[in-house]
Formats: structure tokens, C-alpha cells, sequence
């Protein structure tokens, strides 16, 4: 499976849980960790914990690769780990925290509008 095919699998199944500020990071000529970081929130530990469930799942069924899971069912963040894409799913307070995205700010943002409802 490409990077790409997986990284809109993820973003879909975020979406569907109601996952919030998606951003997606193209990290092919910044990192050689991953193609593409995929960062969001959930609004509660347990919503977080549902995306990555959703996620999870989601991949799977469509035969993607195998993921390795940092973070308990009780985390404020959870990081997914498929390879060529690396989601994080966090709360808005631990995101906040952690700034990701001012950590790679020389990364450039992939456009999600085609995968992410408009509700």
C-alpha cells in the first residue's frame, strides 16, 4: 500500500470519529522517520482512544501494514506507527504542550480538504 493511499485511509477514519484540527505533514524530504505525520485531536481521552480504534481498523480491512501503538488506552496522546505514515492522535491540551507541528515547521502541509467532510 502507498504512503498516500494509507495516509487518506487514516485521515478518512479520523474524520468519521469526529477527530479535529487534521493536519498532515509531507515529511519525505525532511525525515527519513516517516513520509508523512499525521496529527489531530479528540476531545476527550476517550474520544482519542475511539480514532485510534477507528484507524486501526480501518487500515486493516483495506490490508495496509501492521501498526505499532506508544501510548495506553488512558493517554492524552497516542502515537500510531504504520511505517511510511506516523499518526498522532492527542488531546488539545497534550498537543498544545508538545507543539509538533513548530517542531517541523520546515515540512510542508498536505491538502486533506478532498478527505475530510465539510460538517
Amino acid at each position: 500500500m502507498k504512503a498516500e493511499e494509507l495516509l487518506e485511509i487514516a485521515v478518512r477514519a479520523a474524520d468519521d470519529k469526529r477527530a479535529t484540527d487534521i493536519v498532515a505533514l509531507d515529511m519525505k524530504e525532511v525525515s527519513l522517520l516517516a513520509d508523512y505525520f499525521l496529527l489531530m485531536n479528540g476531545g476527550t481521552v476517550r474520544q482519542v482512544q475511539a480514532i485510534v480504534d477507528a484507524i486501526e481498523d480501518k487500515v486493516a480491512e483495506a490490508g495496509g501494514p501492521a501498526v505499532r501503538i506508544e501510548g495506553k488506552k488512558d493517554s492524552n496522546w497516542i502515537l500510531m506507527d504504520f511505517g511510511d505514515v506516523v499518526v498522532d492522535v492527542f488531546v488539545p491540551e497534550a498537543r498544545a504542550f508538545y507543539n509538533l507541528e513548530k517542531l517541523w515547521t520546515q515540512a510542508p502541509l498536505v491538502d486533506l480538504t478532498a478527505w475530510l467532510s465539510e460538517a
